[in-house]
Order: C-alpha cells, then structure tokens, then sequence
C-alpha cells in the first residue's frame, strides 16, 4: 500500500510521494517560546516526530524544519513585564523545550531555525509582496490586502463574502472566522523591541515569520506543512496568502493538522487548571514512555481525551510489551519453528506497516501488536514458540520501536546500573543457595525501591525496570 495522508487543503486522503520522488520537504509549526509547552502542544509535537519516523521507515530522505517562534505579541509583552530583551526572556523556554523533547524522544529536526534571526528575509518578501501591489501601509505598518488574492480561505473553507473592506487587524492571533486584513510589518511603537529595516524601524507580524523560514530553506512549494488544527486559520490561511501572492507557486502540496487534546472531556484552560506540562506530569510519577504512547496511541486527526486514567492504562500496556519482549530473550526456547506463528507475525507485520501507511492510523498499528503478542505468549505458554520464531518475533518489535520509541525504560540520573542489577541478582542467587533467605529478600525490595522488578522463573531471574 502507498503512503496516503488526509490533506486538509483537499479535504481527502491523497496518495503522498515527494515532488522529487525521495526527499520529503516538510516545515512543521514549532514552539512560540513564551512559557513551558503543555500536554496540548506536545500531542501535535509527537504527531510530526511519528509522521517524520515514518516517512524515514519507508524508505524516504528528510529534509524537516521547525521554526522557534521567539517574537510576537505575547513575548514582547512578557518580556517588557520583566525587564527583559527578547532573547533574555525566551532563552529559557527554548532550553526547556528543547529538553522536553529530548525528554519525550521526540527526534531532532534537520534544521531548527529560530524567526529572529531571519527578519531580512521577512522584509524581502513584505517588499515582493508591495511590488506586486498586495500590501498598503497605515501608521507606519504594512498589510496584507487579502481582496487581491482570489483563493484566500481556500485551506480553511472560511467565507470572506461578508468581510467589510478595509477592515484590518493588528494583532498576531485573533479571533476564528473573522477574515481581515493582517498586518506583515508592525510600526515601532513606545518601547518595544524593534528592527531598522528597508520598512522602517518595527518588527514582523507573526504570520510572515513561517513564510519566511519555510521558503529559505524549503524552496517555493513544501511536499508537507504540519501543525495543530488551531493554526489552519488565520495562520496557515495567511501563510498561504503570503507565500503564493509572493511566488505564484503552490505553497504546500500536502497540509496535515492534529486535533485538539482535551482534559477529562474539557477544554484545557487556565482558569479550570487542567493545564498539564510535561514537567507537571513527571512529577506526579508518570513515565515519559507512558506520556508519549498516550499521546501517540489515538490516531492525529481523532480528539484525544487524556485522564490520568489514560495514562495508568498506557504504564500497563508499555508493561505488556516489555514483558513480552524480556520473556522472548530470557525463556528457554526449543530448538524449533512454528510455522503457523512465523505466517501470524508476517501477517502482522503487514497489518502494521498498512495501518501506518493509511494516514498514521496509529490505532490500528496498536491493535496488530497487541494481537500479534496475544497469539505469542499463548504459543509460549503452549511450548510451541521456537527459536525459529523469536528472531522475526524480535524484529517485529524492533519495526514497531522504531516509530512509537516506548520499550526502552527512562533511567533517571544517578539511577542503578545495569551491571549494578546483575551483581545484585548473583549475590541475592548465592544468598538463596546459602539459605539466607532474609538477605535474598532484602536485595529484592532494595532494588524494587530503585525501580528493579525481579521475577523468578522456571529459566533463572529476570528483570525490568519499573
């Protein structure tokens, strides 16, 4: 089966192939850094970590950008309360972001480009646009005149019949299904930070930020342009506006937007406090395998609700295959191969692969795992699951990690070594031939303290980390 994504901008599932064949170029809307990122943001984070884990799984070369949006209104007014510069105030959520992906496992994009070292490029397009006779100034600042370009609202189906003419909008986000003109290029106003440029002296609308990094790097058409469905007006729509008023070119040939993540079946808001970070929930005990299978086990474009519940569930599941895994590289297999599971865990394989294929279908993906699990542990139990059969039972596994990242334990900082484990493991086995029994059951819960599961079996000790 060929890679198909939904396409917001054609509204079906289209056949995906990059224009060259080969080299997927992708821009992904990144963090503003203004604060920690939350629960929210890291879904859509995850999505495009899995979508570019994929895309790489089939074969496919990346060449992904992620823009760090280090200026716009709420920055300047954070960083103005605190006495700070731009670069003061976002320095420390640009770090902190940067170790919640690592965190989360989230893959490093090819370029990582930050929108205030790329203000010449902005205003190079602001003037392309003004040459084209898209834009008008007032005040000092530049607009967009969206009247002049006919497609506008074609990714957002919004209706721009009733907007009443000349009606314009300063502010960086505002209000949904309001189109109006949008402003590129903000005159310098009281105290805040400014650029001199050929435009005068100010600074970028937000909008004109994403035109810019995505057309520098990325060329005039993007194979994919990804991001929450929040962003698809008026950011992506604007985007759009801008690029292709600029170039005549399609912008993106794909557009893909994760859905909402809502707490308890709420709207996550301030006000109710049901807003997670991921530092909040690392501190409540949850692991960020836990985190991350949550955010990454409902398909992209289905609303995830997430509950402390979900997450729980997610611990087990993790549990599942880790325990599935170590039982497959510890147990005592026959010197054997059954046929019928070598012929399950191909067909399982296929089930996976095609499930991702269709649109990320990470569900299903799931689904053919845990089946595929099922039908193995039931041979093992049965004395049926051979030599013969672990080695494609293991790559499976590996196939399956390689995009959801889940088996791997987080060790935390100064936590006890695995060679560590194995030392205590022999002495608490010479403790147990010694009759020392009080001592062997010591060692036991001394290392359940640090997260060491031990599990006595018919083919010696095994162990797993909590």
């Amino acid at each position: 089966m060929a890679l198909r994504f939904y396409n917001t901008l054609t509204q079906s599932v289209d056949a995906f192939v990059p224009a060259d064949g080969r080299t997927v170029r992708m821009y992904t809307c990144g963090p503003t850094v203004y604060n920690y990122v939350h629960i929210g943001n890291l879904r859509t984070f995850t999505f495009q970590d899995l979508l570019r884990r994929w895309l790489a799984a089939r074969g496919l070369v990346l060449d992904h950008v992620m823009n760090i949006t280090d200026v716009d209104d709420k920055i300047i007014r954070k960083a103005m309360e605190q006495g700070k510069t731009i670069t003061e105030y976002t320095a420390a959520y640009e770090k902190a972001f940067l170790e919640d992906a690592a965190t989360l496992r989230l893959q490093r994009p090819e370029r990582l480009v930050r929108a205030t070292e790329h203000i010449p490029a902005m205003v190079d397009i602001i003037e392309g646009l003004k040459q084209r006779g898209l834009t008008y100034e007032s005040e000092g600042s530049t607009y967009y005149r969206i009247s002049r370009f006919p497609e506008y609202g074609k990714l957002s189906r919004i209706d721009v019949g009733g907007m009443r003419a000349g009606a314009r909008v300063d502010v960086d986000e505002y209000d949904k299904d309001n189109a109006r003109d949008f402003v590129l290029w903000k005159a310098r106003k009281d105290d805040e930070p400014y650029w001199d440029t050929a435009l005068g002296a100010g600074r970028p609308g937000w909008h004109i930020e994403c035109s810019a990094m995505a057309m520098q790097y990325l060329g005039s058409t993007l194979d994919i342009h990804a991001g929450g469905i929040d962003l698809t007006f008026p950011h992506h729509e604007n985007e759009i506006a801008q690029s292709e008023g600029l170039t005549g070119q399609p912008f993106a040939r794909f557009w893909m937007h994760s859905e909402h993540l809502i707490i308890d079946q709420t709207k996550m808001s301030k006000s109710l406090g049901n807003i997670y970070t991921l530092r909040d929930l690392l501190a409540m005990g949850y692991t960020p395998e836990a985190i991350r299978y949550l955010l990454a086990s409902v398909p992209y474009r289905k609303k995830l609700n997430f509950t402390l519940d979900a997450l729980a569930a997610a611990s087990a599941s993790i549990d599942r295959l880790r325990s599935f895994k170590l039982r497959l590289e510890t147990d005592r297999l026959p010197d054997s191969t059954q046929a019928g599971l070598l012929e399950r865990t191909a067909e399982a394989l296929r089930q996976f692969e095609e499930a991702l294929d269709d649109d990320l279908n990470t569900a299903e993906a799931l689904g053919a795992v845990f089946e595929l699990v099922r039908d193995a542990n039931t041979g093992m139990d049965a004395g049926e699951l051979g030599r013969g059969n672990a080695g494609p039972l293991a790559e499976f596994l590996a196939r399956f990690d390689a995009i959801f990242d889940v088996l791997r334990p987080t060790v935390a900082e100064g936590a006890i070594s695995d060679a560590e484990v194995d030392a205590l493991i022999a002495e608490r086995t010479q403790a147990k031939r010694s009759r020392d029994f009080q001592r062997a059951d010591a060692i036991r819960a001394g290392l359940l303290e640090k997260g060491v599961v031990l599990e006595d079996t018919k083919d010696g000790v095994r162990w797993k980390r909590k």
